[in-house]
């Protein structure tokens, strides 16, 4: 691995990502709709490792580099364009307008601050076994095909868990009812979990080198957020408040975010 080469491109990284949420707030403001930033996020991972893929030529073993951009690509892109489908026509999220209400001064500083600057330090941080991943230079073939069996675990059970509650919110059937089958039986965050996993195996492709080991921040930040911050906490308290006694029985049959059998009620 060299090491002046993998500086450079967390310098360079550092730059692309401002830019995209740079971009991405002008943009937003002119909208008056924050929440395009959520649509933004995985296609921001997308330009981290295009960036790194083109750094990383002479440096970084061909197949792994090739392995990795295309694993980020597909997961970045398949996220942007289901949030963006999830969310087109909406307005904005109440998350958001929640935020909002609470600034007492310049809109600008404040949207930098609250929403802008961390999700940019959050994407870069998660996105260092990306970039270290292309700088290995002899990859160990376990490891490459673990990260890809991993990645393929956790993509499935985010795509699938995804497309399972778009069905069920499109049939009118299902108005007032809790998606609570398929891979919601198994656990209440089949999305959170696939994401989570998604980016253990693209620490795996990393860990080749002993560089690559203290990128598991990545993965460990992801998962913290997802279970811990914007994602399975602050949903189900939402749930918990306009659902009730229907999500605590769904909650108490259902694991809360590693899959397991349902619980007989």
């Amino acid at each position: 691995m060299t090491f002046s080469a993998l500086l450079i491109n967390l310098g360079a990284t550092v730059v692309a990502v401002a830019l995209v949420m740079a971009v991405t707030m002008a943009y937003a403001l002119r909208r008056r709709e924050q929440s395009i930033v959520d649509t933004v996020w995985g296609l921001g991972f997308v330009v981290v490792a295009v960036v790194s893929f083109a750094l990383s030529a002479g440096h970084g073993d061909p197949v792994q580099r090739w392995v990795t951009l295309a694993l980020t690509a597909v997961w970045g892109v398949r996220l942007g364009v289901y949030i963006f489908a999830r969310n087109r026509g909406k307005g904005e999220d109440p998350r958001y307008a929640a935020l909002l209400r609470r600034n007492q001064g310049g809109l600008v500083p404040y949207v930098i601050r609250t929403i802008y600057w961390p999700q940019g330090a959050i994407m870069w941080v998660v996105s260092l076994p990306v970039q270290a991943a292309m700088y290995v230079a002899e990859p160990v073939p376990a490891l490459l095909w673990a990260g890809v069996v991993v990645w393929a675990i956790g993509f499935a059970f985010e795509a699938v868990g995804d497309a399972q509650l778009a069905r069920f919110k499109r049939d009118p059937a299902n108005a007032g009812r809790l998606m609570d089958r398929g891979l919601w039986a198994w656990t209440r965050h089949p999305n959170y979990f696939g994401d989570s996993v998604v980016w253990a195996g693209l620490f795996l492709l990393a860990c080749s080198h002993w560089a690559g080991l203290p990128t598991v921040i990545g993965p460990a930040l992801m998962t913290h957020m997802l279970v811990n911050k914007s994602g399975k906490a602050l949903l189900e308290r939402r749930m918990s408040r306009s659902r009730g006694p229907q999500f605590a029985e769904y909650a108490a049959r259902t694991s809360g975010f590693f899959p397991r059998p349902p619980r007989r009620a």
